[in-house]
């Protein structure tokens, strides 16, 4: 079974001339258990709209999605931030980390939000810190970590609660090369070692070609690719 189905997905915006927006058009998705997937695509073709209702940040129009087996449709507001806390892990272009917490406590955050004690949460996000490589950094701030270094440790805590799904939106485009390197290195083993379904939206070919498939997004519809831009 799919850890992540789209079925039917269509979403549409209303522009400033108040004409209708097709962003998405009949999207159909199927990602499995220790399958890593990268979508590409023009700028402006919808890829990060896809992917904040694959990860049920946003609702679509029309179509559903399942999240490990449950569906979003119907649910309110307060149940779907329920189920993205259980079930999905995001990873965006800039990390999102509180510069007033160390990067054990950032860690930890979405684990205390759970509700899982203290001393509990804490060995959790020192596990999750060693295996991104940030053992020994795991008391330093934000503003004491590389850019590399942040984005390692946004990883480690969309992985805090174990979810099902991870997306992640550009994830190395505020990157140098070396520590891209670093991160698609991370990124590429996640899916094996975590056994999730792996999304990630990226422009890097290098990132790109480490999917077991490629997708395209294009005129709101998603197609295989052969990794060369030929649709398959």
């Amino acid at each position: 079974m799919a850890v992540l189905k789209a079925e039917g997905i269509v979403k549409t915006f209303r522009g400033g001339d108040g004409a209708t927006l097709n962003i998405l058009n009949g999207v159909n998705l199927e990602v499995f258990r220790s399958e890593m997937i990268a979508v590409v695509g023009a700028s402006g073709a919808g890829k990060s709209t896809l992917l904040h209702v694959l990860g049920a940040l946003d609702r679509p129009n029309r179509g559903d999605i399942w999240i490990d087996g449950e569906s979003i449709e119907g649910r309110t507001d307060e149940e779907l931030a329920l189920l993205r806390n259980r079930k999905v892990g995001f990873v965006f272009q800039f990390h999102h980390l509180l510069r007033e917490f160390s990067a054990l406590e950032n860690v930890m955050m979405p684990l205390r939000i759970a509700g899982v004690p203290d001393a509990e949460a804490r060995r959790k996000a020192e596990e999750l810190l060693g295996m991104v490589g940030l053992g020994s950094r795991k008391g330093h701030h934000p503003s004491q970590l590389s850019g590399g270094e942040q984005q390692r440790t946004a990883v480690a805590r969309a992985l805090a609660t174990d979810p099902a799904v991870l997306l992640a939106d550009e994830p190395s485009g505020n990157l140098d090369h070396g520590n891209a390197e670093r991160l698609h290195d991370l990124l590429s083993r996640l899916a094996r070692d975590f056994e999730i379904a792996l999304v990630v939206v990226t422009h890097n070919a290098s990132l790109a070609a480490r999917a077991g498939r490629m997708l395209v997004l294009a005129d709101g519809v998603l197609a295989e690719t052969d990794g060369k831009g030929v649709v398959a």
